[in-house]
């Protein structure tokens, strides 16, 4: 195989990593602490106090490298969160699927079809208005919108799995179904979940990130990406940090995810790895 690690996009992701695990210690402000007085700090500026902010400060005073190490935090939580409910759903109705066919497999596979079919964006704002805006319902959303993802890759690759004549000869053995599929179907399923769980995180860091932007996902204060880009844009003539930071996060994340998946699948598809 020779492709190359991505060693850049893989410090990317691990900073932000860091920065989710340790970002309470790391910050060196409270990102939802204001200070009327130190409004629109430009970055490498100082306040009245004579604190440094290295990326400035919004319209309330608040420290933006403080909030966007925090936001950090919230994406990747709420990604991680996120991909593993829909992934343990998927994963779990994806493998009965392919393991069984017949009416299980239609059943369960033209209910992925209607979730696929229900905007994700529609569904939050209704839950904004209905109950509120919160990272509880950012994750429900998501977790809604990636199952079927999951369902379907993993009941492809279980009908070629199940075919295989080691699960034959689990089954002739007297293996119970579950164990079969715990022992010998799920562990033939780890590449593939890996690399589709790497590219899932980016798009859930953007999707959390565009609900926050418009309302219907993280509430203020808390400093999530998209709702700091949301404020931002109010005063992005004056003010163009306080949009510019978080937004430079979200891209290079996603990127990271993204190629951090493509490099991921070349390496544990043993077609590719043949070639």
């Amino acid at each position: 195989m020779s492709a190359r690690p991505p060693i850049i996009w893989m410090l990317v992701t691990l900073l932000f990593g860091l920065l989710a695990a340790f970002g309470p210690l790391i910050a060196p402000f409270e990102p939802t602490n204001g200070d009327l007085s130190a409004q629109f700090v430009a970055p490498l500026g100082r306040d009245e106090a004579g604190l440094l902010h290295v990326l400035g400060t919004d319209q309330f005073g608040r420290d933006v490298l403080s909030r966007v190490i925090h936001g950090a935090r919230i994406s990747i939580i709420v990604s991680v969160v996120s991909i593993a409910i829909a992934g343990t759903i998927g994963v779990v109705l994806g493998m009965l699927a392919g393991f069984h066919g017949g009416w299980i497999d239609a059943v369960i596979m033209r209910i992925a079809d209607i979730t696929l079919s229900i905007p994700a964006f529609l569904v939050a704002l209704v839950l904004a208005v209905v109950v509120g805006a919160s990272a509880q319902n950012v994750v429900l959303v998501v977790a809604l919108l990636l199952w079927p993802r999951y369902a379907r890759q993993v009941r492809g690759e279980t009908l070629s799995i199940a075919r295989k004549e080691f699960v034959d000869y689990a089954l002739v053995a007297g293996t119970p179904t579950s164990a079969t599929l715990l022992r010998h179907v799920l562990p033939n399923l780890a590449p593939t979940l890996i690399v589709l769980s790497t590219w899932q995180a980016g798009y859930v860091i953007l999707l959390e990130s565009s609900l926050s932007f418009l309302g219907a996902g993280v509430p203020p204060p808390d400093p999530a990406w998209g709702l700091m880009i949301a404020e931002g844009m109010r005063n992005l003539n004056a003010a163009w940090w306080i949009s510019t930071f978080p937004g430079l996060c979200i891209v290079a994340l996603v990127m990271a995810t993204n190629l951090l998946g493509d490099w991921l699948r070349d390496r544990l598809d043993p077609m590719l790895a043949v070639a």
